[in-house]
């Protein structure tokens, strides 16, 4: 810089007394003087920001204690907008009704009050001309009729925003007009303090006191630096209006309403308020801003409350059923259960796998393998958990479950990128919404956009209603005594990047087929739900963190059918998810964690579709199925909950396909059939009564529309299909129930107690082509009175017996290979008739490497010592048989099958 010998501090410090005017004129000088000015942002430039008696501090009232990033740039934009309402100033002057008249075209400023050149506002308004500046000194003017404004003037006060007080009621018939650093109240005879129907008016730094204002279209507005004092601004079918850092408190109804499609009438004021909003900072999200949403879940966690555990999915790995662990060498211990139940334990062992012989075997002859390929489930979010959860472990999830930040889904999405972008109807940011009863509501095809507002301590923040849409970005709504967003009557828009909590409803509610786009969220904390969709209501939910809500996360009900992927679903107080009362819906890719009641509860005529999530780490079940409720169950990982994976009832119908279950706390699916849902299962479940979010079904009967189910399917069965069920602390499936049930290529694998529990099977329970292994205790167990039918299973390497049954059993063409028990053991009340054909008994001898078949056919074992006998022929596995060999060499192997069967030592 050539600025002689002087100091760049020295130079600051001299430039620092000029004003406006000067510092304008030094910074065209050149380019080193012009950086000189700039350099002054913290000193000079906020000191004459601050000094202007028409604006308040620029972030004012949200964070007053946050200084801008640039205050020049601040004071630049404030002016621009200062100087907007005289933007159409040449076109009037040379208008050929004005020139008639002959007014005077330099603008004079016209002084009122006492002692002054005018007494009234009234009088000074009757000698003004165009562009007229109005000054009221302090004191209280009162207007004893309604002013018409004619002709374009500004209306200012002067001194301190409080010392200039106008009574009137003011009605705008003029193009423009301007209004500032004033104090309003209505007047005597009328509650409407100023209205317009086609002008554009300007707002300034001013207070309302206990009134209305009003803005028909085409009529514009510009408000900022405002407070609102128990005052409604009413919009009705404007094309753009534009409320900026203002304060709305203590309303007795709306603080503003937006009513009416925008008019396609647009006045003069339009283009050059569309062209000053684009030109202003926005809100609209980048990627250094998002960093909030961006989280993932160990940081976040860090942030909340510490974690207990942890949870890894590798993304780029296949599921595959959880591989056999070799046992390591140590004696085996021989315990009996009750009824006879004989089980195997290796102390050294994993929980991986079993072997039914020594160390000194060749690896060929550890292992058994079917006589057919087992059918595993389809992939499960590109990964499975393949071992147990670890303290302190850190959280690894596949891309598809990683939450994006708004940016980036904004950039995914351009069809929700351009509805962020577009401006339409009012446009209301940076304001304070607190201590009243609502605060914006849209009706009647109305279009409003919230931009980084405050909604505190109010009966709602945002009401949409009668085919409206709104565009919420950024905001913070909180404290509300109901809903924190309410949807209804076809309402819809972009919910996006919202920070929603502490509020004594829903967070957000939506109803009777409202649709909106809800995304990238922060909804927790609150009293009862964190979203609602009810009454037909629809909507996509995504990308949503939704987290320690006393209530369900996101209930759905009363033919609610919304789109809910890819949320963190975590922390609450009852369930992740609950569907009820006929609630529909798809559920995919979400992350549903560390919930006191079910992950996902579905009840009385729900019927969503779950897909591909994650569901773990719950306090209780992973997902609870209970009366009437149905749905399917498709590629989930369930994992680590403290109670059973999946509880359901049979009589429900649901259907249970491809999901990976595993470490959970009790069984891994379970299946009752009390028809009130209300009793404690045996694995600890409690029934959850009610999620309670609005009240009783009937106010909505007359609401819902009657069209067909699309998510029903015609299954007349409970269906559990192609799921992978391993290490979950008792057994990986527990019946009690009273219903048909059909139990399908299961992998069910390394359970804490046997493969599959039959308590109670009045129905038939059919259980066909099944992998059962290396269970803790026996692979099957079915008790007394339960009508089962067990068809080409493969029962292998389990610590038990391989089916320990006491009811009506039918056991056909199955593989019952290498469990440490008897293969097969018939108890005294057991019922199996001519039911046990063609299956296949591998039985491990002492002193033989080679475990020896042993022929099917055993039809009963007695009381006492086993005195079945074998009816059927010795087949070799993967042979023919053998019919071409004589009787007298088979009698001696079928007497040696009948000792291996006395070796079992069955007892009553």
């Amino acid at each position: 810089m050539e600025a002689g010998s002087l100091p760049l501090e020295l130079w600051r410090m001299i430039l620092a007394y000029l004003p406006l005017p000067d510092l304008g004129r030094c910074s065209l000088v050149c380019r080193a003087w012009y950086e000189l000015i700039l350099s002054l942002d913290r000193t000079r430039w906020r000191q004459l920001y601050l000094g202007y008696t028409e604006c308040r501090h620029p972030n004012w009232p949200n964070q007053p204690d946050v200084e801008p990033e640039s205050w020049r740039e601040a004071f630049k934009q404030h002016y621009l907008a200062s100087k907007m309402w005289t933007k159409n100033a040449a076109i009037l002057e040379t208008s050929v009704c004005f020139s008639l008249f002959r007014r005077r075209r330099t603008r004079r400023t016209l002084s009122v009050g006492p002692g002054h050149e005018f007494h009234s506002l009234g009088s000074a308004l009757a000698m003004s001309s165009l562009f007229d500046r109005i000054l009221l000194f302090p004191g209280l003017h009162e207007e004893q009729g309604e002013i018409i404004l004619k002709v374009p003037v500004e209306i200012v006060g002067h001194g301190k925003l409080g010392e200039v007080a106008l009574l009137a009621s003011i009605d705008q018939q003029c193009s423009t007009t301007r209004l500032c650093n004033l104090v309003f109240m209505p007047a005597w005879f009328s509650p409407f303090m100023f209205k317009t129907t086609s002008g554009h008016v300007q707002f300034d730094n001013c207070n309302f006191e206990n009134g209305h204002i009003q803005v028909h279209g085409p009529g514009t507005c510009q408000v900022k630096f405002c407070t609102f004092k128990n005052t409604h601004v009413f919009l009705h079918n404007v094309p753009l209006c534009v409320l900026e850092n203002c304060e709305f408190v203590g309303s007795e109804n709306n603080s503003v309403t937006v009513e009416g499609h925008p008019s396609s009438e647009n006045n003069w004021a339009y283009t050059h308020l569309l062209g000053l909003i684009r030109s202003s900072p926005s809100v609209l999200p980048t990627e250094d801003s998002d960093s909030l949403m961006s989280l993932d879940l160990e940081s976040r966690d860090q942030a909340w409350s510490p974690r207990t555990c942890g949870i890894v999915i590798e993304g780029s790995q296949s599921p595959t059923s959880p591989a056999a662990g070799s046992p390591k060498a140590g004696s085996q211990e021989a315990e009996v259960g009750s009824d006879g139940e004989g089980v195997a334990r290796t102390p050294d062992s994993s929980d991986g796998g079993l072997s039914p012989s020594g160390e000194d075997e060749d690896e060929d002859q550890l292992t058994y393998r079917l006589s057919y390929q087992v059918q595993g489930p389809r992939p499960v979010l590109g990964g499975s958990f393949l071992g147990p959860p670890l303290p302190g472990a850190s959280i690894q999830l596949p891309s598809c479950l990683v939450l994006n930040s708004l940016h980036q889904e904004l950039q995914k999405d351009r069809e929700a990128m351009a509805l962020a972008s577009s401006v339409q109807g009012c446009l209301i940011r940076k304001c304070l919404f607190r201590d009243g009863k609502g605060g914006v509501f849209v009706c009647s095809y109305g279009r409003a956009k919230m931009e980084g507002n405050i909604f505190r301590n109010l009966t709602y923040a945002v009401r949409c209603i009668h085919n409206s849409k709104i565009i919420m970005l950024r905001n913070h709504i909180h404290h509300c005594r109901a809903s924190g967003i309410f949807l209804r009557l076809e309402g819809g828009g972009l919910i996006a990047g919202n920070n929603i909590y502490d509020n004594a409803e829903a967070g957000v509610d939506i109803r009777k087929k409202s649709n909106p786009l809800i995304l990238c969220n922060q909804i927790h904390h609150g009293l009862r739900s964190g979203i609602v969709v009810l009454g037909n209501g629809k909507g996509i939910i995504r990308n949503n963190q939704i987290f320690s809500n006393k209530e369900a996360g996101i209930y759905i009900l009363y033919h609610g059918n919304p789109v809910v992927s890819r949320n963190h679903i975590f922390k609450g107080s009852a369930a992740g998810i609950a569907v009820n009362e006929n609630g529909r819906g798809l559920i995919t890719e979400n992350v549903i964690q560390e919930n006191q009641w079910g992950g996902v509860d579905i009840r009385r005529g729900g019927v969503p579709i779950l897909r591909s999530n994650l569901i773990c780490f719950g306090y209780s079940d992973g997902v609870v199925v209970g009366d009437e409720g149905k749905g399917l169950l498709e590629g989930n990982t369930i994992y680590a909950n403290k109670g059973c994976g999946v509880w359901m009832m049979s009589s429900s119908l649901p259907h249970i396909t491809s999901n990976h279950v595993s470490y959970n706390g009790v069984y891994g699916v379970a299946v009752f059939s009390q028809k009130d849902g209300s009793g404690e299962s045996p694995g600890g479940h409690v029934a959850q009564e009610n999620f309670g979010e609005d009240g009783d079904a009937t106010l909505w009967e007359t609401e819902l529309e009657k069209d067909d189910d699309l998510l029903c399917r015609p299954i007349a069965t409970a269906l559990v299909e192609s799921n992978t069920v391993n290490h979950n602390g008792a057994s990986g499936l527990y019946v009690q129930s009273s219903e048909l049930l059909h139990v399908i290529t299961n992998v069910i694998h390394a359970n804490g107690d046997r493969g599959i529990t039959v308590a109670q099977s009045s129905q038939l329970t059919r259980v066909a082509n099944n992998s059962i292994s290396c269970n803790h205790q026996s692979g099957v167990k079915v008790e007394a009175q339960c009508k089962v039918e067990f068809r080409g299973n493969g029962i292998y390497d389990n610590r038990g017996h391989g089916i320990i049954t006491k009811g009506d059993s039918t056991v056909i063409e199955n593989d019952i290979i290498g469990n440490q028990g008897s293969g097969l053991q018939l108890l005294p009340t057991s019922d199996t008739k001519e039911s046990l054909r063609c299956d296949k008994l591998w039985l491990p001898l002492p002193g033989n490497k080679e475990p020896d078949p042993f022929i099917p056919g055993l039809r009963h074992c007695r009381a006492g010592p086993c005195q079945g006998s074998a009816a059927g022929e010795h087949r070799l596995p993967g042979q023919d048989q053998q019919d071409h060999l004589s009787a007298d060499l088979k009698q001696p192997r079928m007497h040696h099958a009948e000792q291996q069967v006395l070796g079992l030592q069955e007892k009553v």
